[in-house]
């Protein structure tokens, strides 16, 4: 087994996780963000055991794409992905609907070789309405020789007296292009990079698919290394379905409202729960697999 992880820095804006030597992210909870971009928690930089950066910031194809973060593109109408608004019929444009959400509050734990990071947020329309209340729980956990784990568990409970409507680009009219949800963007250099996916699958035909993991093998400029990141679905979550890119950027998400939308009647709460493992060097198929059977839920 590896060191085990730690808070080793935390001011008013931001928290660092390390293990030993080793940070493994950054997690700003509250941002100086343009509100067009969005504003909301995200982790950046995240690195591997080894010291390389996983995730992309602020690119400038798409702004409000910063490293890992859980968002949704459109909750009744409302966009707290950040940008445009992708309508039906006219395309992407900019609506005066981007959202934000706003840190409360932390509790933090440790047991054994876990750290867990539960955390309170609210959010907003760019209208000033409360929606939704969040209760997130980050575990870093599985520290192991080359290999960290980060569990991510999320619960949104409906503040409105009528139901909430998760919904994507795609339930809107545009062909593949339901992301919404628990979302990574990688580092320029990933651009092209292999994916992997459960039952077989690879590449971009796993671009709306169901399955039970995906994992994306990118090349790091500067070093000669590779790194590896699984993505695993909870079986409890439901109809979840793959956005996933390799070019012209490297991006994946389990989207939970690709092809359908989900309601959430008032009073009521939408759980997802997600594991992402940051590895380093390149894996291959026999190796993920093996992980997998190895870390159950």
């Amino acid at each position: 087994m590896g060191e085990r992880p730690v808070i080793s820095r935390q001011d008013d804006d931001a928290l660092v996780v390390s293990a030993g030597a080793a940070e493994l992210f950054r997690y700003v909870h509250r941002p100086s963000t343009p509100a067009f971009e969005g504003p909301k928690p995200y982790l950046h930089p995240v690195r591997t055991l080894a010291g390389d950066v996983v995730t992309g910031f602020r690119p400038h194809d798409h702004r409000w794409h910063k490293g890992v973060q859980m968002t949704a593109t459109d909750v009744s109408g409302q966009n707290f992905w950040g940008g445009v608004t992708y309508v039906r019929d006219e395309g992407y444009v900019v609506l005066p609907n981007v959202g934000a959400m706003r840190h409360q509050n932390f509790t933090t734990s440790g047991t054994g070789d876990e750290l867990r990071i539960g955390e309170r947020l609210s959010w907003f329309t760019e209208a000033g309405q409360h929606w939704v209340e969040e209760a997130r729980e980050l575990t870093v956990r599985d520290v192991e020789a080359e290999t960290w784990a980060l569990e991510f568990a999320t619960t949104l409970t409906n503040l409105r007296q009528e139901p909430l409507v998760f919904g994507s680009p795609t339930t809107n009219g545009r062909e593949l292009a339901g992301y919404t949800g628990f979302f990574w963007r990688g580092p320029r250099s990933f651009t092209g990079g292999e994916v992997i996916g459960a039952d077989g699958g690879t590449g971009q035909e796993m671009m709306g698919r169901p399955a039970g993991w995906l994992a994306f093998v990118g090349r790091h400029d500067e070093v000669d290394r590779s790194s590896t990141l699984l993505f695993v679905d909870h079986p409890e979550n439901k109809n979840t379905h793959w956005f996933v890119r390799s070019t012209p950027f490297a991006a994946v998400n389990p989207s939970f409202a690709f092809f359908d939308t989900v309601d959430v009647a008032p009073g009521e709460a939408l759980r997802l729960r997600y594991r992402l493992v940051v590895a380093n060097g390149e894996w291959d198929r026999e190796r993920l697999e093996s992980y997998v059977e190895e870390h159950p839920w």
